[in-house]
């Protein structure tokens, strides 16, 4: 059975952190790219939305009884699998998974360019992944 304020608390998380993005982030790249603090602003709420992801993923399938995987990308795809999630959603969360790496390992070697646009594009996957595991928790 599903934790389910354990779940709140993750989605609470990752919808703020989306919020704090689209309060920052400009529809230019270029003005993103010469911003230091709006980049790192919204990075960091990248990360955490996508670790909070994760978290979610990874403690949904463990409060099922199912094995967790072992790398965050197959997380997601397990979920599709299950059909907990649509699978085109987890493929995308599976491809976002290795952003997350690269941030925590990778800060310095960032395409600042590629950040703006995942951010401008992939802030409606994190909250409609929230969104679908809300809807099957109830």
């Amino acid at each position: 059975m599903v934790d389910k304020p354990l779940l709140a608390t993750k989605i609470a998380a990752v919808r703020d952190a989306v919020a704090r993005i689209r309060a920052v982030l400009p529809a230019d790249a270029e003005a993103f790219v010469s911003d230091r603090t709006i980049r790192e602003v919204v990075i960091l709420n990248l990360f955490v939305a996508l670790q909070e992801c994760v978290s979610l993923a990874a403690h949904w399938l463990a409060d099922e009884g199912a094995t967790v995987p072992s790398s965050y990308a197959e997380l997601f795809r397990r979920l599709g699998e299950q059909e907990v999630v649509s699978s085109e959603l987890a493929t995308r969360l599976a491809a976002a998974s290795g952003l997350r790496n690269l941030v925590a390992h990778q800060y310095g070697v960032l395409d600042w360019r590629r950040i703006h646009a995942l951010a401008s594009e992939g802030l409606a996957d994190l909250l409609d992944f929230c969104d679908q595991l809300a809807t099957r928790a109830r």
